[in-house]
């Protein structure tokens, strides 16, 4: 017999002969030679996993395969406007916010900075033997839909109602979270949610979007275009349905125009839980292992949710095929593999970034431009900029101290934020007085009844009152605690007891007051703008918000933000919430007067517009010089948002914009300065898109606007300069 001690030495010995078997196959394994292609790469790797393993790797949440050496891996981040839900990082503006900036410099300078702090997040946590969720190198970011309906809770995601701005911000917010290096990505990018998706919320797991082919191309695709043409590594497919198909198990979106006219060559991932809703939501199957075949079938390479795990299943009852599957996981894996997770330590060049860059003071001067930058000044009969140094000021509103109110919503958190108050107060002269008093509650009376703030507001020599709404009334279905319609604004005005608490502070007072007014998306700012002497759109602005509006207000900067979405005067201005048609949606087909229309927002300085020129005839199909000059007449440096607008003769019986943003540039004028702006209009600018979703050449006359806000009667009204305009023949 052999002794106990004799088999403990023979199991010792096999397991050394298998361990350095194992060590001798990933020495020589292709997958982890960083010399070979990728295509051999890739291919070796999945030529060595069981069918269970290649569908565990096409989950969100892949499982170490220790055998392999493959460490565990989850694809779910999110990096918004800073790197969220993962410990201490740069708080920058939400995306609206960004958005309102109308800056892609701006735009890739943010987002590389989020990148840099991911990368080095990253580093330190697997560092650390830590691999968690929201702790990886794909960012499910950013999301390009249009914001077409100011009641959807999530609209603050989005860079705002416009194709052109919301592409041409997109595409430099993925080149910096992306990098440029030739062959390693820094982080993966997603353009999401793949398409025609913007609320109801409460409805999203069941909802169809019914889109017309001229919505689809003019409005809700040209967006998804550009960052695919921008090589974005991910598209992620949405909850609900688009002309009748679930999003993620749409023929027509994810075959012929993604994977087909596009050409798109990255990951597509489902929404979290979509691939449930084909069973449960959209009833298009019955079982999850059918949701899985459609799902892959159509071409979802990774699956956030729980159904992938039934794609052996599906296999093994003829509803797909393991070939199938290794494609699939192939495209899936290049993405890994581009991020050097695969590679030895020190093989990508940005394994050096370490924890001293995270929030840094360079990150968080950056961020306090960015939200000095998106403010929007509303309205100012001559109060802002006040000087720092009066005797007395008084701060109130249920916003002032609130930390939600920087945030919005996908945020991350940060252990030195600046709030309203905090800013305002570091703001003023050692020699002022500040007070504070919240004095309202966020969206319901004050319970005692009783008023020590109206009296004080008569006393001082201005009051800032901050009002509006944060991420507890607005955002996702989950996210909005206090909010009755799953995160949508079914209601537009602001909480009626924000808008008594005002009328209030204005009774019997005639000392300036200055509204200050947070949220992510159009509100009801009517009675607002008559109460108070000046309204600033703060939107969510992140860590240094409460610095940058003291910034503004006391005149350090000028105001520079313009609005990317439109301020209808209410919600009857609409159609319907679940309509998806444009037709009387955004500044581009809503013919009545908006309370603030799109591109607006004053300044200190005065620009004034004059000089265009562009040719009395151009030739179809050839690109067109435009320019005009913009002078500052006021009596402070600032910025200026130049806006390039289009407009084609309406035409009967066709859909055609009243307007349309095809170009735009921020300059920065001193007093009595001006410059002289050129821009190109391609053919494509120039461009119709039929009821057929085809694009046709212009043919006629085009009248060209170069202005600092939409074209209108409303513009000028609330203080914008009027823009230059002139009609060119297009034959």
């Amino acid at each position: 017999m052999i002794s106990n001690s004799k088999r403990f030495l023979t199991s010792l010995l096999l397991a050394g002969l298998s361990l350095s078997a194992q060590a001798q196959q990933s020495a020589t394994a292709l997958y982890l030679d960083p010399k070979q292609p990728l295509n051999t790469r890739v291919n070796d790797l999945i030529s060595k996993l069981t069918l269970e393993e290649k569908a565990d790797q096409m989950m969100y949440n892949s499982k170490a395969i220790e055998r392999l050496n493959i460490p565990a891996y989850n694809w779910w981040n999110e990096a918004l406007h800073g790197v969220g839900r993962a410990g201490a990082a740069t708080v920058f503006p939400q995306a609206i916010g960004l958005g309102a900036t109308f800056d892609e410099d701006l735009a890739q300078r943010v987002s590389t900075a989020i990148s840099d702090e991911a990368r080095a997040m990253y580093n330190v946590a697997v560092a650390k033997g830590y691999r968690q969720q929201y702790s990886g190198l794909t960012f499910w970011t950013p999301n390009i839909n249009i914001f077409r309906d100011p009641r959807w809770g999530r609209g603050q995601e989005t860079y705002g109602e416009d194709p052109t701005l919301t592409g041409r911000l997109g595409v430099a917010f993925v080149e910096g979270l992306q990098g440029n290096d030739p062959r390693y990505l820094k982080t993966a990018a997603c353009a999401k949610h793949f398409a025609v998706h913007s609320g109801p919320e409460k409805l999203r797991h069941e909802f169809n979007a019914q889109a017309s082919p001229q919505d689809l191309w003019e409005t809700y695709l040209p967006a998804f275009h550009q960052l695919v043409n921008a090589k974005v590594e991910a598209v992620m497919c949405a909850y609900n349905a688009t002309n009748g198909e679930p999003c993620c198990g749409n023929s027509y979106l994810l075959q012929d125009v993604l994977r087909g006219q596009w050409q798109f060559k990255g990951h597509l991932v489902s929404d979290c839980w979509a691939l449930v809703d084909f069973y449960q939501g959209h009833k298009v199957v019955k079982t999850p292992a059918e949701a899985a075949a459609l799902a892959l079938e159509r071409g979802v390479n990774l699956n956030c949710g729980s159904v992938y795990p039934s794609l052996p299943e599906a296999v093994q009852k003829g509803l797909t095929t393991e070939a199938k599957m290794d494609s699939s996981l192939a495209i899936l894996l290049r993405t890994r593999f581009k991020l050097g997770l695969f590679d030895p330590q020190g093989s990508s060049p940005y394994d050096k970034l370490g924890a001293e860059i995270i929030n840094s003071a360079k990150h968080r001067a950056l961020a306090r431009e960015a939200a000095q930058k998106s403010i929007v000044l509303l309205k100012n009969n001559g109060v802002l900029p006040l000087r720092n140094d009066l005797p007395k000021y008084f701060v109130t509103g249920p916003n002032a101290a609130n930390l939600d109110a920087l945030l919005g919503n996908y945020y991350g958190v940060n252990p030195s934020m600046s709030t309203i108050l905090e800013g305002l107060v570091a703001g003023v002269s050692p020699a002022s007085q500040m007070q504070y008093r919240p004095g309202a509650l966020l969206d319901r009376p004050n319970q005692n009844g009783v008023d020590w703030v109206s009296g004080t507001a008569r006393t001082v020599d201005a009051t800032f009152v901050v009002l509006g709404i944060n991420g507890l009334l607005e955002g996702e279905e989950g996210e909005s605690i206090a909010s009755p319609s799953f995160g949508d604004r079914l209601d537009y005005n602001l909480p009626k007891n924000q808008i008594d608490f005002l009328r209030g502070l204005r009774k019997n007072n005639d000392k300036p007051i200055v509204a200050i007014v947070t949220g992510g998306s159009p509100m009801n700012l009517a009675e607002v703008h008559e109460l108070a002497d000046a309204v600033v759109l703060a939107w969510y602005p992140g860590e240094e918000g409460g610095n940058a509006i003291a910034d503004v207000v006391f005149g350090k900067v000028a105001p520079s933000g313009k609005l990317p979405i439109t301020f209808p005067k209410s919600l009857e201005q609409l159609p319907a919430y679940e309509n998806y048609s444009m037709q009387g949606r955004t500044y581009r087909y809503m013919t009545q007067e908006p309370l603030y229309p799109f591109g607006f927002g004053l300044s200190y300085g005065k620009f004034e517009y004059g000089g265009l020129k562009l040719p009395k005839k151009a030739a179809k199909n050839k690109p067109m010089e435009v320019e005009a000059t913009v002078r500052n007449t006021g009596k402070m440096a600032g910025e200026e948002v130049v806006q390039l607008y289009v407009t084609h003769p309406s035409r009967a019986g066709q859909q055609v914009p009243l307007f349309a943003l095809k170009n735009f540039r921020r300059v920065r004028l001193e007093p009595g300065a001006s410059a002289t702006v050129k821009f190109t209009l391609t053919p494509e600018q120039l461009a119709l898109v039929n009821a057929q979703g085809k694009t046709v050449a212009a043919n006629g006359p085009v009248t060209i606007s170069v202005g600092g806000a939409l074209p209108g009667k409303r513009s000028q009204a609330l203080g914008a300069s009027a823009p230059a305009v002139a009609t060119v023949v297009v034959r």
